[in-house]
């Protein structure tokens, strides 16, 4: 057995779940650069596709029932900690799922490493095959394992950013959603300031800089909810 073969051995023993249709494990851990090589490599960017709406899935079952009273926007907010791409690369890295990626190019890797959003990408990847070969009841039961302990992490309050918890201030009082809109933008394209206002109906605007928009945006929100007393 070689080194790779070993390595798609380990991850199934980790996963739990020996998969019936070998070939759709190993489009799951073929990385599209390998078609620039070989025309008839199935790579996995249309599983990648398909486990981002899994995983988001399974991540919003779970938070629904460990968090029936929360808000949407608290939801939101802790569901986003769990599908992120650095959310799905630090599990593929606990799983090691980097050794058993099929890659051309050594730009892929750094110092020995995948890079984090190949290694996010395949375990999106992964999740859609486990879920095609498995079944829902499969995928969701290694979801849940191997997302435990980012899940057992958002088991807190997550605080609200200000553009959240300015929506859903201004939504508290009847009034439509805040309205953003650049001022400007200057310095050099390495090095960006925006700024930007934001308006809620009944409201003194507010505006906020930052080094891109959504950080200017949040900055705005958070000098207009200051400006209205809200903590």
């Amino acid at each position: 057995m070689n080194a790779r073969a070993d390595a798609v051995a380990r991850l199934e023993r980790r996963l739990g779940y020996a998969f019936k249709d070998r070939a759709l494990l190993e489009q799951a851990l073929t990385h599209a650069s390998v078609a620039g090589l070989d025309r008839n490599a199935r790579h996995n960017q249309v599983l990648e596709f398909l486990g981002d709406r899994v995983i988001g899935l399974f991540a919003a079952e779970r938070l629904a029932e460990l968090f029936p009273e929360a808000a949407e926007g608290e939801l939101t907010q802790k569901l986003h900690a769990l599908v992120r791409k650095e959310a799905c690369a630090a599990v593929a890295a606990r799983i090691e799922l980097g050794d058993a990626l099929r890659m051309a190019g050594s730009g892929n890797r750094r110092a020995g490493h995948v890079r984090m959003s190949i290694l996010g990408d395949a375990a999106e990847a992964l999740m859609a095959a486990l879920y095609l070969d498995g079944g829902a009841d499969v995928a969701r039961t290694v979801f849940l394992d191997l997302w435990g302990q980012l899940i057992a992490a958002v088991d807190r309050t997550t605080p609200l950013d200000p553009k959240t918890k300015l929506q859903e201030w201004a939504l508290g009082l009847g009034r439509p959603l805040p309205a953003y809109a650049i001022i400007s933008r200057d310095g050099p394209a390495h090095r960006p300031e925006f700024s930007v206002s934001v308006a809620v109906d009944g409201c003194q605007p507010a505006s906020g800089k930052g080094p891109s928009r959504q950080a200017a945006e949040m900055a705005a929100a958070a000098a207009l909810l200051a400006a209205q007393g809200v903590s």
